[in-house]
């Protein structure tokens, strides 16, 4: 199967699980953190510099470990023949709550 050049993420903040570990955190910067990474996936001028690179670039860069604050999981390998129904399933299954999904 030919790589299909897809880039995308799907994010959900539960602010009050959020607010239990760290009564404190800022959400604002959580929010304004985590609104780049579509950005970044899409490409383009608003994603600024790092939207000019190559698709492959851009997921380097999203999935490297620097940040301190976000933190994405380890890089798993897969294969599909629809990413977007796949990315929603996964999506459903592992990063929504139970009370929040949509069956």
């Amino acid at each position: 199967m030919r790589g299909r050049h897809f880039l995308e993420s799907r994010i959900e903040i539960d602010e009050a699980r959020l607010r239990a570990l760290d009564p404190s955190l800022d959400l604002d910067a959580v929010r304004a953190g985590l609104a780049m990474i579509p950005v970044v996936c899409a490409g383009g001028a608003a994603a600024g510099e790092l939207g000019e690179l190559p698709q492959r670039g851009r997921f380097r860069w999203l999935v490297a470990p620097r940040s301190t604050m976000i933190q994405a999981s380890p890089v798993h390998t897969g294969r599909t023949t629809d990413p977007p129904e796949t990315l929603r399933r996964l999506f459903e299954c592992l990063v929504r709550p139970v009370s929040a999904r949509h069956t």
